[in-house]
């Protein structure tokens, strides 16, 4: 490997790193926002209980923590392009007058980082399968 691929390597790492930090706090910030009364009616209307909203908020957590994880930060990114994936189609399907750009523009972040991430993801996956 050259020396000028190995520095667009290191910054590009660093690159990921501050887009998984920042979207990190961005969803402990969203997840607690989901233990106020801020989102009882718009989880009224999605009809599944109040319920899935700590739930929801639980995975939005959960998920921000192991962005900033290294062993786990890519499966951490999948997991919350899914979770993205499910309040975009949530937004667009169940809720009147819906907003469905953030969780679009959240759901791409998360693949970004999934996707830069994808060695982590199939090194854990390997780990737990025990396949190489």
């Amino acid at each position: 490997m050259s020396e000028q691929t190995s520095t667009a390597a290191k910054i590009g790492n660093i690159v990921v790193w501050i887009l998984q930090i920042v979207l990190a706090v961005q969803f402990v910030l969203n997840g607690y926002a989901l233990f106020t009364d801020q989102f009882v009616a718009k989880f009224d209307d999605i009809g599944f209980g109040q319920w899935f909203r700590y739930f929801t908020g639980v995975l939005e957590i959960a998920a921000a923590i192991g962005l900033v994880i290294p062993r786990i930060c890519g499966i951490a990114a999948l997991a919350l392009a899914g979770i993205m994936g499910g309040a975009l189609l949530t937004e667009l399907f169940l809720v009147d007058k819906g907003g469905p750009v953030l969780p679009l523009v959240f759901m791409l972040w998360a693949l970004v980082i999934a996707v830069y991430r994808r060695e982590q993801i199939f090194g854990l996956v390997s780990a737990v399968t025990g396949k190489k």
